[in-house]
């Protein structure tokens, strides 16, 4: 069985949208939709429980630490990572409990931008290949429980590109599974800032990382460099 878990901090106004839509998809394989949040200063905690999600509050804020604890709470054999921003494929529990079955530890979707920008399109054709640059949380990421726990989960030292590096520990142990198929991000990023500016950033912070820069000096730059929620 499968445990959803999303992270959150003042999503309210896309919380509802996404619970909705993975309860009216979930079928007989998800047992439950966690929702972790961060502290939000919104509605997004009481939003989601009336969209269907168990919603707490995470004993500590950051995305790793918010995913480590919804975990903590999970019923299933398999966690689902999702951004509140993030829709995955109507047929995701099907696909991920069909992935398992297959011996797939942890997987993720492509990417489908919700912009018809032809430059989304042509970041979106890359999220097919097995590389570092695509091991970010908008793809949505599975894995079996048994696996999260042998790697200790998300770091929680980490306050950006924790996605990363899990899957890059994962990996050394598990067999890592590329759907496919394509979850539908958001593109509020890109609309907000431009193209050339997130990608920069994001090359940036990706260079920082292998540098050994501090998560600290890596926030910063992000924060530097793009308008972000």
């Amino acid at each position: 069985m499968i445990s959803i878990v999303i992270p959150t901090y003042n999503e309210a106004d896309n919380i509802a949208r996404l619970v909705s839509y993975l309860v009216a998809n979930s079928g007989k394989n998800v047992c439950e939709i966690i929702v972790s949040d961060g502290g939000s200063t919104d509605e997004t905690i009481n939003i989601a429980k009336l969209a269907g999600a168990k919603a707490v509050l995470s004993t500590n804020k950051g995305r790793a630490a918010q995913m480590n604890y919804g975990a903590s709470l999970a019923h299933g054999d398999i966690l689902y990572f999702i951004h509140a921003d993030t829709f995955p494929p109507i047929s995701f529990a099907n696909d991920i409990e069909k992935a398992v079955s297959k011996g797939y530890a942890f997987g993720r979707y492509r990417t489908a931008f919700d912009s018809p920008k032809m430059i989304l399109k042509i970041n979106a054709f890359f999220t097919r290949f097995d590389w570092f640059v695509c091991y970010g949380g908008d793809q949505t990421l599975f894995m079996t429980k048994s696996l999260f726990n042998a790697i200790n989960g998300f770091n929680e030292e980490m306050r950006i590109m924790e996605d990363y590096e899990i899957v890059t520990r994962a990996k050394e142990i598990g067999r890592y599974k590329i759907f496919s198929k394509a979850a539908r991000v958001s593109a509020r990023k890109y609309d907000t800032n431009s193209w050339l500016k997130v990608q920069w950033a994001n090359k940036t912070i990706v260079q920082m990382y292998k540098n050994g820069a501090t998560q600290q000096d890596m926030v910063n730059k992000y924060k530097e460099m793009l308008v972000y929620r």
